[in-house]
């Protein structure tokens, strides 16, 4: 299982995000979105929409539809009710259930530093867990620093 945690420092979620759900759906994956609050799922829903006039990226909010079809679905809690085997922790906030998923990318800024710094502890520990820690350099480019 692997974890990959990404500071946002330079490039915000909402641009970060989608580059990641692409690269998830054209591997064939599914990916579960999860945010806590409301406002931030329906922001999230808006954002996959229309990031890119060149894109499209097929994806719905858990209960608005057939859940099970969507390749990206966002929810408020960890249920994969689209058979994902990919999780992404967007609100900052790490959830242990995420290890439960093949792979989790945990998104924080600034002010979750702390609690992500936390999180990365708890799972040095734990066995068959791989984290990678991504920073963006000066250029914006992302490097994985640990």
């Amino acid at each position: 299982m692997q974890v990959d945690f990404y500071h946002l420092t330079i490039t915000p979620l909402d641009r970060a995000l989608p580059q990641i759900a692409e690269k998830v759906v054209a591997s064939g994956n599914r990916l579960l979105i999860v945010a806590d609050g409301e406002a931030q799922r329906a922001a999230l829903d808006r954002l996959l929409w229309g990031y890119s006039p060149d894109s499209f990226l097929p994806h719905a909010q858990a209960g608005a539809g057939d859940d099970a079809v969507q390749p990206v679905l966002i929810a408020g809690e960890i249920a994969a009710a689209n058979g994902a085997r990919h999780v992404a922790l967007v609100d900052g906030i790490w959830r242990d259930a995420a290890l439960d998923f093949e792979r989790a990318f945990h998104f924080f800024d600034e002010d979750s530093i702390e609690a992500a710094r936390a999180a990365w502890r708890g799972l040095q520990a734990r066995e068959g867990v791989e984290r990678r820690y991504w920073k963006q350099n000066d250029a914006g480019r992302w490097e994985q620093v640990a």
